[in-house]
């Protein structure tokens, strides 16, 4: 008889996410072990718990989630659950701290529709975020040209140092974005152009968007007024405006949510995968 699946959700916030719980809900999780102020010094009797209560052959059917909002604690608690395994006593892991990697998975996979990625060349707006890290990181992977775009460019340089440590061949750039000037002289010759960039915070006005010659897609992934790139609508899901394809936050949020849930039962077809943004990314492209 098949062992029923358990979900076991690690948030670093003081409160677990009701939102990752529902996704696994409807991912088809038959129990959900919710903890709340996780940490990486003490993950590890919480991961023993999910190990050793069940066979080596029965653990496909165990899983565990990394969430909350701070992505960076939940790398920490990541690489300690890592650590906390045993050999064969290990179970499949997922982390989408803030939501970042099923997020980027699905705008990059917008772009992925109307452009070919490898060659192109991507300008990422609040690259210094969870979002935009992601997307940089994400892109570089698929052969783009990537402009990482901050107020601060040793903030940009930083983030495209630890890509090129992660993606091998990695082709990208630190540029700084403060005002329209600098923005529109980053722009010339992108063909893409991502804002993730925090809520309420326009990083890309109507008349610089409108002279981007070059410039073929436009995803903006805020769902707050003003959205990040001007002109655009929450809404908008391939919708052309001036020449140019366009997608708002809800028009990305629908594959966002299709990666989430396929991603939750993806965990459980072994017990030793770890699915971090590239992996999403695959997952993402068979959807």
């Amino acid at each position: 008889m098949s062992k029923p699946r358990i979900l076991v959700q690690l948030d670093t916030d003081t409160q677990a996410s009701v939102f990752d719980s529902v996704v696994a809900i409807d991912a088809g999780v038959a129990h959900l072990l919710r903890y709340a102020d996780v940490r990486p010094s003490n993950v590890r009797e919480r991961v023993h718990g999910a190990i050793f209560t069940r066979g080596a052959d029965d653990l496909r059917h165990t899983a565990l989630f990394v969430g909350g909002s701070d992505v960076a604690a939940g790398e920490d608690v990541l690489t300690e659950i890592l650590r906390s395994f045993l050999g064969p006593l290990r179970t499949s892991v997922m982390i989408d701290s803030a939501g970042a990697n099923t997020t980027a998975a699905a705008a990059v996979l917008a772009a992925a529709r109307h452009i070919n990625l490898d060659g192109a060349i991507a300008l990422v707006l609040a690259a210094t975020g969870p979002v935009g890290q992601r997307v940089v990181r994400l892109l570089a992977r698929h052969g783009a040209t990537v402009r990482a775009g901050s107020r601060s460019q040793d903030r940009a340089r930083a983030v495209c140092e630890a890509v090129a440590q992660r993606v091998e061949g990695a082709r990208v750039s630190a540029h700084e974005t403060r005002d329209d000037e600098q923005t529109a002289a980053t722009l010339q010759g992108v063909q893409v152009v991502f804002a993730a960039g925090a809520a309420g915070v326009e990083l890309l006005s109507g008349a610089t968007r409108s002279g981007a010659a070059n410039l073929k897609v436009a995803i903006d992934l805020n769902a707050v007024p003003p959205l990040g790139i001007a002109g655009l609508q929450v809404t908008d899901k391939a919708v052309e405006r001036d020449g140019v394809i366009c997608y708002g936050a809800i028009g990305v949020g629908g594959t966002k949510m299709k990666i989430h849930r396929a991603a939750v039962q993806a965990l459980f077809e072994n017990n030793h995968c770890v699915l971090d943004a590239e992996e999403i990314f695959e997952i993402g492209q068979k959807i």
